[in-house]
């Protein structure tokens, strides 16, 4: 292949008119443009670095463009898929990547000296591959990494963590090209694959065992056995960032684009940014000169998008109509949070407005009870664009289709630091059940819950008596139980309180 010589002498308008195609042969040599006037060298490598040794720039700084060489073919294709999917921005502007015609950049030394400079300083620091922590490196930094694809258990998940919050999280040490998330055991987990070892090695050396948020949601990272994830759909459980084009499957809308920025920007309790909660991820310390550039690879992936943070108010779709009342949103939406109002729609009765106390328990509810059945019918929650549930005014009759809980007794997280905010999991048919009186045997619960609908599978009393773990035979089943019989009166004084189990019996 002949090897076309590119000097930087400026001179060079004729020889990039063909460079403008989108859809050119694959070169190890990218063409970037629309670059913002004052942007360094070292932001324009950073582009680079997630996909592998940048060897070579020029910067045509007149023309707002740049040519980046990476070592192989292999990382420049993996890098245009990528930013195909995942629009690349420097100093907030979006910034176009192509294939160049040509196959290697030769360019002239004394004029791109500074260019030349910035990329050896970077170089010298990927070499050295010191571990992220900046310590002396140890054995495992040495050896290579088993597998590009990590594990991630997520425990004390008091808040949800979405896939786009991962995203986020991973991108600041590779390029993350494919993610699953599931739940397993009761646990939220996920499969994350980076394009190359040595990225996921430096992400499970920095996280794991991290916070994400504040004392909770804690970070547990291995590797896993597979080396490739195969990812066909993309919706807001999995995606492949390098195939844009793929179904979002079973018939769920993919996340409302809104929806789906204002997750990526739920990075943090208070919607800071994670690094300002106390606690929390720290911006992970890199060495020098790689640090601006993983900075600045870390700025550029996030997705823009509004504060989550303020957004209570939620629209509940796909309701039993002939079943569903107030209470019963109030109840099973309460296990997330303190509901404040709740109203069914006049003109649209499968559908709710439901109120909650903070935009942290709106986001909750909705990660947990989205694609869960009530009454049969498996419901959907998105975030509503209403800031309030308008009460009926005065002397109107509406049917009982609106109701005010914001002085209910029954609230969970009224306390700060409550227990309850530590036993929150998802819907699960095991329920755990609390305050229960000394004469109220296993039999009568047992009875009690058979009464629901569904079948009682399994029941342990814990050692005091007062508390219990019932198991139906399907999540459905528990959730039924849960609205019917929380608060359910045992006499003595005693309203049982329901919620549902991380444990199976």
């Amino acid at each position: 292949m002949s090897s076309m010589v590119v000097t930087a002498n400026g001179n060079d308008n004729k020889k990039f008119k063909g460079d403008d195609k989108m859809d050119g042969a694959p070169s190890r040599v990218l063409h970037i443009r629309k670059l913002p006037g004052e942007v360094t060298e070292t932001e324009v490598i950073a582009l680079g670095l997630p996909f592998g040794k940048v060897t070579n720039i020029l910067m045509l700084k007149g023309k707002n463009q740049a040519f980046l060489e990476l070592a192989t073919e292999e990382a420049a294709i993996t890098m245009v898929n990528y930013y195909s999917a995942v629009t690349p921005h420097l100093r907030n502007q979006p910034i176009y990547i192509q294939y160049s015609n040509h196959k290697e950049l030769k360019t002239d030394n004394t004029l791109n000296q500074r260019a030349q400079a910035v990329l050896q300083a970077v170089t010298a620091v990927q070499a050295s591959n010191a571990p992220i922590s900046g310590t002396t490196v140890s054995e495992s930094a040495v050896t290579p990494a088993q597998s590009p694809v990590l594990r991630i258990i997520i425990d004390n998940m008091y808040y949800p963590v979405t896939l786009d919050v991962l995203h986020q999280i991973f991108s600041k040490f590779g390029a993350v090209l494919k993610i699953i998330t599931f739940t397993k055991n009761n646990q939220f987990q996920a499969l994350l694959q980076f394009g190359d070892p040595v990225n996921a090695q430096q992400a499970k050396q920095a996280l794991d065992g991290q916070n994400i948020y504040n004392a909770c949601c804690t970070l547990r990272i291995d590797f896993s056995k597979l080396v490739n994830l195969n990812v066909k759909y993309n919706n807001d459980k999995s995606r492949d960032y390098t195939r844009p084009d793929l179904p979002s499957g079973d018939g769920q809308p993919t996340l409302d684009p809104a929806i789906a920025a204002a997750f990526a920007k739920e990075t943090s309790l208070l919607g800071l940014p994670v690094a300002a909660v106390p606690g929390a991820l720290s911006p992970l310390a890199i060495p020098n000169a790689a640090a601006a550039a993983a900075a600045a690879a870390a700025g550029r992936v996030g997705m823009p998008g509004v504060s989550a943070g303020g957004n209570t108010v939620l629209l509940v779709s796909n309701l039993n109509e002939e079943m569903v009342t107030p209470q019963s949103l109030f109840t099973l939406f309460g296990v997330y949070g303190d509901v404040q109002r709740v109203k069914i729609l006049y003109n649209k009765k499968d559908s709710a407005l439901i109120q909650m106390a903070d935009g942290n328990q709106s986001q909750l509810a909705m990660s947990h009870l989205n694609g869960q059945k009530m009454y049969g019918k498996i419901i959907r929650v998105t975030l509503s664009k209403h800031q309030t549930v308008q009460l009926p005014r005065e002397g109107l009759d509406d049917q009982g289709l609106t109701k005010d809980f914001g002085n209910s007794p029954l609230h969970r997280f009224k306390k700060p630091g409550s227990k309850n905010f530590q036993n929150i999991f998802p819907p699960s048919a095991t329920l755990h059940l609390s305050n229960i009186p000394p004469s109220v045997a296993e039999e009568d619960l047992r009875t009690l819950f058979a009464n629901t609908g569904g079948t009682v599978k399994a029941f342990k009393f814990f050692q005091d008596h007062k508390m219990a773990l019932l198991q139906m035979s399907t999540v459905e089943e528990a959730i039924q139980a849960l609205i019917d019989l929380h608060n359910y009166n045992l006499g003595e004084s005693h309203h049982l309180r329901v919620s549902f189990s991380k444990s199976t019996i």
